[in-house]
């Protein structure tokens, strides 16, 4: 490979698509841009980053269901800031690797078959990340392009904790906890090992739109607050977290409703939303002076520390809570209203470095070390797609 020669990552989200533009230089990937399409907008909008300057444009091309006139557009764009006859290969995330991908793969068609089989365990996700390798597979067919599973991670995890209790045959099938957000975890956990090597037994909180909490041990992932879905563990921006069965049951049942009202309510309409019927985003909760607002907030943090004392009792103990993504980096309120439900354990914040969104956030006299660590799912993928190429 050549100083000149770049990678592509693609981060697919339920309606954005963020894209690290890499340099490949000897064994690393080094981020020299970074771009985000959101499906939403109308026109879709397309923003990139290059060093200290961002460019806002929006497209012509159209949310089709193949996306080729919107890959072949962005692809226009990034030519202007960049030499795209240098890609080498694209990275994507992609949610779901079923117990079929452990770790990363290079994507031929028998690969891209075997990732699509696997979207009945996450129908919204699965298919947006296929649309992209797709999409550059007809514009690029002899691009290499790998994948990196948010599953993959968890994979390490004893079968015991993966186990729901229902008939053996089911789990053998397939119905069984796997734990996602698994590339931001590992980015926490080299960042931890680096940073913060005292902290073997750890709790991170990925909190965002989507969130999540994963138990390490020395960087191994050993539980997840999410399960067989994206739906499972603590409540989120509009999905709720763990729900008693019977909900389900008593919603098809007494309530008639069909599968789609269903899924629309679990996946669109509940979370803080729903317990708030104001906003999805913490922010403009926090602003809220109402009591709704208030409540959405408390049960969040409620459920967070109530899930951090789970993984604590699988880890066998904790030194440290990792604060990660959007709601985990930047609130200063929600990392405060965690661990003040946490103090029974001697965990005690430093007011000021929390207030700052300082990497360490704990007081000295505090028992638990508490972090907050920007995470960087690109760079994950970048890496892996990496050593995928270098035959790693």
């Amino acid at each position: 490979m050549s100083s000149a020669d770049l990678l592509l990552t693609f981060n697919a989200g339920s309606s954005t698509v963020k894209i690290g533009i890499f340099a490949m230089e000897s064994a690393e990937a080094q981020c020299i841009g970074k771009g985000i399409i959101d499906l939403r907008a109308e026109p879709l909008s397309f923003s990139l980053t290059k060093g200290e300057q961002t460019f806002d444009t929006s497209l012509k091309a159209e949310a089709t269901e193949d996306l080729h006139d919107v890959i072949d557009e962005t692809f226009a764009l990034l030519a202007d800031h960049f030499d795209i006859a240098a890609v080498r290969a694209a990275g994507h995330r992609v949610v779901h690797g079923g117990d079929r991908f452990t770790g990363r793969a290079a994507l031929d068609e028998a690969a891209i078959d075997a990732v699509e089989a696997l979207t009945p365990l996450a129908p919204l996700h699965q298919p947006q990340a296929l649309r992209f390798i797709r999409a550059l597979r007809h514009l690029k067919p002899h691009l290499a392009q790998t994948a990196s599973f948010d599953t993959a991670f968890h994979a390490t995890q004893h079968d015991l904790v993966r186990r729901f209790a229902i008939p053996r045959a089911l789990h053998e099938e397939g119905i069984k906890r796997y734990g996602f957000h698994g590339l931001s975890y590992k980015f926490i956990a080299g960042e931890l090992r680096r940073r913060a090597p005292h902290a073997a037994k750890a709790v991170v909180a990925h909190l965002g739109s989507g969130a999540s909490l994963c138990a390490l041990d020395q960087g191994v992932s050993r539980d997840c607050s999410m399960g067989f879905s994206t739906l499972d563990g603590i409540p989120m921006a509009t999905r709720p977290g763990w729900l008693d069965p019977s909900v389900i049951l008593h919603l098809a049942g007494e309530k008639k409703q069909s599968f789609r009202e269903i899924e629309d309510l679990l996946y669109h309409r509940s979370g803080l939303l729903g317990v708030s019927g104001i906003s999805a985003d913490t922010r403009d909760l926090l602003k809220d002076g109402r009591p709704e607002a208030r409540e959405a907030i408390d049960l969040f943090t409620l459920r967070i520390a109530g899930e951090i004392g789970r993984m604590a009792a699988t880890l066998g103990g904790l030194d440290a809570i990792v604060f990660t993504a959007g709601v985990g980096e930047h609130q200063p309120e929600i990392r405060a209203g965690v661990a003040k439900r946490l103090s029974w354990l001697g965990l005690a914040l430093d007011e000021k470095a929390n207030a700052a969104n300082g990497f360490a956030i704990s007081t000295r006299g505090s028992r638990i070390a508490v972090h907050v660590i920007a995470t960087n799912e690109e760079q994950v993928i970048a890496d892996e797609a990496l050593s995928i190429l270098l035959g790693d």
